[in-house]
């Protein structure tokens, strides 16, 4: 019982950072704009500046909830009449839960000097490895568990467990870089971001509250402390962020949803759960990868095209000349072509030297198929397909996992 009295606290103290969320944003727009962080809406008739790095605002009001929370999950043991010895101050379970805050408020700070800087590609993959290096810490002194369970088809060969030892570390660092780097690729168009992370948000706090009356209630109880504030501040910024947008998110709001979701994951103990609810992420890194790895070229934005004629969003395309493809290049625009997942077009161009290929994204998918579709419109069919993606990792979590694991 004494589980519930904190969460409730936490719920409150969410519910009152989301209502100050969406009074501060408006008021800091045009702080924001004077600072130089605006702005062209390009998917629109009018291209007006608009504020950006609205996401620094919900980050700080998430902090500021958590620091505020910090006493209640102790409380019992602070006020506690008991000898120190007695009632055993849980030191580990503290010392996560400022480690877990250590590691998204310096997530926060960099993507907010990354939308000051505008960083490169190279750099922003550096910046969750950097950020990430507390978390790793705090679960190497409290915890420090690297053995892996073995699905049972591979039991007779390999065995019950596998200790991966420093691999696993990679392992989860590598984690904090994919989350934060996932939610900015599937970006372009209003509401995208902030719609997808409120989506997995939301889908980790039905998953920890289905968990609680299982074996591991209390991790799933720490993770709510992280997830419930998230999810509130990140429908303030949401409502704001819907078409017509008001603000944009910036860089700063991609890094802390994903260090956030990083944080948990981890140190609550289910990170390959957790990569389950990035099913439309991880399906839109693996079709950006010959873009991301520069095997095809790829321009700065790969925002759909606005079509100011009839006000809709169109496939954008990457344009270059023929001769720059190397051998795996060309593989993979046949490959792409033939199996119909881009748009490719050769000798394009007045000498015909040219080729022109749908950027690989979702969003340049969905209108594939679609064709040209109202900005609001493509942003309700995304996370259309993020909450399908939630429904098949619930699936694969309750009924399929019980094939290759005792659970």
């Amino acid at each position: 019982e004494t589980m519930h009295y904190p969460l409730a606290i936490n719920a409150c103290l969410s519910f009152l950072g989301m209502l100050v969320t969406l009074k501060v944003i408006p008021q800091f727009g045009e702080v924001f704009m004077k600072a130089g962080f605006k702005g062209k809406d390009l998917n629109k008739a009018v291209q007006k500046e608009i504020p950006e790095s609205a996401g620094m605002i919900s980050g700080a009001m998430f902090l500021i909830i958590m620091f505020l929370f910090i006493p209640f999950p102790f409380l019992e043991y602070w006020v506690s009449n008991k000898p120190q010895t007695d009632h055993g101050f849980p030191h580990g379970e503290f010392v996560e839960f400022l480690g877990a805050l250590l590691s998204i408020s310096c997530m926060i700070f960099l993507g907010f000097v990354d939308d000051a800087l505008s960083l490169k590609w190279r750099h922003k993959l550096w910046l969750p490895t950097i950020a990430s290096l507390p978390l790793l810490m705090v679960y190497f002194t409290t915890f420090d568990l690297t053995t892996i369970i073995v699905p049972k088809p591979f039991r007779p060969f390999i065995g019950l467990s596998i200790d991966l030892g420093l691999l696993y570390y990679v392992y989860m660092g590598m984690l904090a870089v994919f989350c934060t780097n996932a939610i900015n690729i599937l970006a372009g168009i209003n509401g995208v971001e902030a719609g997808q992370s409120l989506v997995i948000g939301l889908s980790i706090t039905l998953f920890n509250l289905l968990e609680l009356s299982g074996d591991f209630r209390e991790d799933h109880v720490f993770s709510l402390y992280f997830m419930i504030p998230f999810c509130a501040v990140c429908f303030a910024l949401l409502y704001y962020n819907w078409y017509p947008s008001q603000v944009f998110v910036g860089d700063t709001f991609c890094y802390f949803a994903g260090m956030t979701f990083a944080v948990v994951g981890i140190l609550s103990h289910f990170s390959k759960t957790m990569l389950l609810f990035f099913i439309p992420q991880i399906l839109n890194f693996l079709y950006s990868v010959p873009q991301i790895f520069r095997l095809v070229p790829c321009p700065r934005h790969r925002l759909p095209r606005f079509d100011p004629k009839t006000g809709k969003l169109g496939m954008s395309y990457s344009r270059f000349k023929t001769s720059e493809l190397n051998v795996i290049g060309v593989l993979i625009l046949r490959v792409c072509s033939i199996l119909r997942i881009a748009d490719v077009r050769s000798g394009v161009g007045e000498d015909k030297q040219y080729t022109e290929c749908s950027n690989l994204t979702i969003i340049n998918f969905v209108l594939k198929i679609l064709g040209p579709t109202h900005e609001r419109t493509l942003t309700i069919y995304l996370l259309t397909i993020q909450v399908l993606g939630s429904v098949v990792a619930f699936f694969i979590r309750f009924q399929l996992a019980k094939i290759f694991y005792d659970i």
